[in-house]
């Protein structure tokens, strides 16, 4: 007999069935260690896409793909979509040739975040030990609520899977582990509307044949480094001594010969700093000139300072991106003397780093972003250091009130208004 709750009907108990024994539904999950684990980590499914099927039911048998322009990446699609081999971050031209089907859908960031509030808003009703990641995703941390809540983590998380999908129309899916990373692991086993569980006792089996691409911070180039030192999957990395991987790779070595094992010391923390803040755009046709990167420049600033200003944060450090027209990645960062929430500031310092690459190549791709991300309220001496960037930042949150009342166009500024100007006299 093994511990088991339905996410239908909720039922509770032990049993050897793999159906609920109360109402028979498949939606039975059953784990030795069920009634022992209370930290999870739960991601919508296909959420930008998801939301648009929701919001537009024509489309809920259609493949749908969120992303924008000819040259732009898929942001996300949709579980069709990705039966034609679509996935996240792919070119948009790519997607297309592989969908030419698809409905794509440009993204509509103000309608998901209506959508996660209401999601992390569900969550800390059940605890205050939530962790976003992103808008879609977060972990939880369940321990010390059963009796406040009424049953154990698994039944609570059952119940408030249940309830989020008949809230917001989004279906989530659940990983039920000893620790974060297995708990991310799992919840990515049963997509979509998942509850998986991974045990302590089973950690290392399950992930002994897996590649060493699942452990998290393991991105292509270690992937490489990691296979010509003889380490294929994660289970070489366990079989390996600490002594060995410290050397090799010295104190990531540590850390991944750990993950191997399936330990993972890390807490959920609701107050985990937010580490920083961006905007991209991808260009119809390449772009080399100075004033033209300008102009694509400036909207980004835009946006990023008044996520910064509505979040309440200011940087220290602003962040240039670059992609060239054969893809390759550039990225310039430069650190400021004073803490900035303004786009005036943050173009100011992106276009010098800008400057110093236009003439040689061709770009697809810019973007900014903050770094270093402090709360206003920790930085409030030195925050507006100059009268001209407190001035800027009082037109901007006078701006940022604007569009917020009347739309995003109900201010715009004279680059914006010159770039449109040159794109309807290109389009004649």
């Amino acid at each position: 007999m093994t511990p088991g709750v339905c996410r239908d009907c909720l039922w509770r108990g032990e049993t050897d069935l793999r159906r609920c024994p109360a109402c028979r539904s498949p939606r039975l999950v059953r784990h030795v260690e069920l009634e022992q684990l209370s930290l999870a980590h739960l991601d919508c499914d296909a959420f930008y896409a998801s939301v648009e099927k929701r919001d537009r039911p024509e489309l809920r048998e259609l493949p749908v793909i969120v992303g924008g322009g000819v040259r732009g990446v898929v942001t996300t699609c949709c579980y069709i979509a990705r039966t034609f081999g679509v996935r996240s971050a792919m070119p948009m031209f790519k997607a297309r040739k592989l969908c030419p089907d698809a409905v794509i859908v440009k993204p509509d960031f103000a309608k998901y975040k209506t959508a996660s509030r209401i999601i992390m808003d569900q969550l800390r009703a059940l605890t205050p030990l939530v962790q976003p990641l992103s808008l879609d995703e977060a972990w939880v941390d369940l321990s010390g609520t059963e009796r406040l809540n009424g049953g154990s983590a698994a039944w609570q998380l059952a119940r408030v899977q249940g309830e989020i999908e008949r809230a917001t129309g989004l279906t989530i899916s659940v990983g039920l582990a000893p620790n974060k990373f297995l708990a991310k692991i799992a919840s990515d086993l049963d997509k979509p509307r998942g509850f998986a569980v991974i045990g302590a006792e089973e950690a290392q089996a399950f992930l002994a044949p897996r590649p060493v691409s699942i452990l998290p911070g393991v991105g292509p180039a270690l992937v490489k480094s990691l296979e010509a030192a003889g380490f294929s999957t994660v289970g070489d990395l366990a079989a390996a001594s600490e002594k060995t991987l410290a050397q090799r790779f010295g104190a990531n070595g540590l850390r991944l010969h750990r993950l191997a094992q399936g330990q993972d010391a890390r807490a959920v923390n609701p107050n985990s700093e937010r580490k920083g803040v961006s905007a991209e755009t991808t260009f119809d046709t390449d772009l080399r000139d100075l004033s033209a990167l300008e102009d694509r420049l400036w909207p980004c600033c835009e946006k990023v300072a008044a996520r910064a200003r509505a979040d309440g944060f200011a940087a220290r450090a602003v962040v240039l991106k670059l992609r060239t027209a054969d893809f390759r990645r550039l990225t310039r960062s430069r650190t400021l003397p004073a803490p900035t929430q303004t786009a005036r500031t943050l173009f100011a310092v992106a276009r010098e780093m800008l400057a110093a690459e236009v003439g040689v190549r061709a770009y697809r791709l810019i973007g900014v972003g903050l770094a270093e991300l402090a709360e206003v309220e920790a930085s409030a001496a030195d925050l507006f250091g100059g009268d001209g960037e407190a001035r800027a930042r009082t037109m901007e949150t006078a701006v940022d009130a604007l569009r917020g009342r009347f739309g995003p166009v109900a201010v715009v500024s004279g680059r914006a208004l010159r770039r449109g100007r040159e794109g309807r006299q290109a389009d004649a």
